[in-house]
């Protein structure tokens, strides 16, 4: 069983008042082409959404001979100004601008208007204009899969040997709780679809099972992540899935501490987690390939401006993978048991909601 599925340097050019400019490649000429990068908020380094588009981009200058430069704004108010500095710029010119998060989408009404002959793409949202290329994610089809391994994992006595903060530790559930958890960052119709799928592949493997959701209020509050995951926990869950950005961390911590499971979100972050023993799967969201194909299709000047293109399951846009540490570990009647369940989800026999069950 392959673990990835269920079946199967230098500075950039810098621009005037952009804030943390990185990047790759030196911003000249010679380069294939120039890409401004604009993240979410919460920046680099949540080892989830803002670095797997950073992957995308870093992938980009490796294979296409492009050059990047990335902007981390930590108020919404500064995505207009970023957006616009990087379309305005003319050394170098930026032959795309990657709009990272639904959150940028108002800014973006206003600057797709201004600067026609600039291209930029949109991730987690859609505007309907020539020079936009919209990538948007089935996240509840991969969250519905992960739901499932919870609700498929609560219901029976399953154990891990592992470590955590240098002792030996056993991360285990309790098939008598049958209890999971859901924690979001901030509530929006963006994360009500992760929340959705996820209760509903839980649901699909027990109705029974409990399903405790709560919302930080935040992408960026490890210990509030720690707090609503404990409590979780001490309630009776033994899995937590997170949709929260760097606030997740605290839900790894919290379930590392208890001796019980996690499931990480957009990357597999039982890579990157100090608490990868408590990371039994990630439901990876695929923003890497976004912001790579988006970049690809400008250098072979065939960029898709105007149109949404939809990645899910079948598309490889999103999928669940196993952890790290417990590669070969899962029951096969587990495995198999997800494997058919990705499979009618592409068939169309199993609808996934994007709205919560009340």
């Amino acid at each position: 069983m392959d673990r990835r599925t269920f079946i199967g340097g230098a500075t950039g050019a810098a621009l005037t008042g952009l804030t943390g400019c990185l990047g790759g490649g030196e911003g000249g000429s010679s380069a294939a082409a120039n890409v401004g990068m604009v993240y979410a908020l919460g920046g680099l380094g949540d080892e989830a959404f803002n670095d797997m588009a950073h992957s995308g981009i870093q992938r980009a200058e490796s294979e296409l001979d492009i050059s990047f430069s990335n902007t981390e704004p930590t108020e919404q108010s500064e995505f207009g100004t970023l957006q616009s500095q990087f379309a305005s710029s003319t050394s170098p010119d930026y032959d795309l601008v990657a709009c990272i998060g639904f959150a940028q989408l108002s800014a973006l009404q206003t600057n797709a208007s201004e600067y026609p002959d600039q291209n930029f793409m949109l991730v987690d949202s859609t505007l309907d204009a020539d020079n936009v290329a919209s990538y948007t994610f089935r996240e509840h089809e991969g969250s519905f899969q992960v739901g499932h391994l919870a609700g498929l994992l609560s219901t029976r006595e399953f154990s891990h040997e592992g470590s955590y903060s240098g002792s030996d530790k056993t991360f285990s559930t309790d098939p008598e709780a049958k209890t999971v958890g859901f924690v979001g960052g901030k509530e929006n119709p963006l994360i009500r679809k992760f929340e959705a799928g996820f209760i509903a592949g839980v649901n699909h493997a027990d109705s029974d099972i409990e399903v405790r959701s709560a919302y930080a209020g935040s992408w960026n509050d490890p210990g509030r992540g720690q707090e609503i995951a404990g409590s979780m926990y001490d309630a009776g869950a033994d899995i937590v899935y997170h949709a929260a950005g760097a606030t997740g961390g605290g839900v790894f911590s919290a379930a590392a501490e208890r001796g019980r499971l996690a499931i990480g979100v957009d990357s597999d972050q039982s890579l990157t987690s100090d608490a990868s023993h408590a990371i039994v799967a990630s439901m990876v969201k695929h923003v890497d390939t976004a912001v790579f194909n988006a970049t690809q299709d400008v250098v072979n000047d065939e960029f898709q401006g105007g149109s949404n293109i939809a990645l899910g399951l079948e598309k490889d846009g999103v999928e669940a993978v196993i952890g790290t540490e417990y590669e070969g570990e899962l029951p096969s009647e587990v495995t198999d048991a997800l494997a058919s369940s990705q499979e009618a989800i592409q068939n169309g026999d199993i609808d996934v909601p994007t709205e919560p069950e009340n």
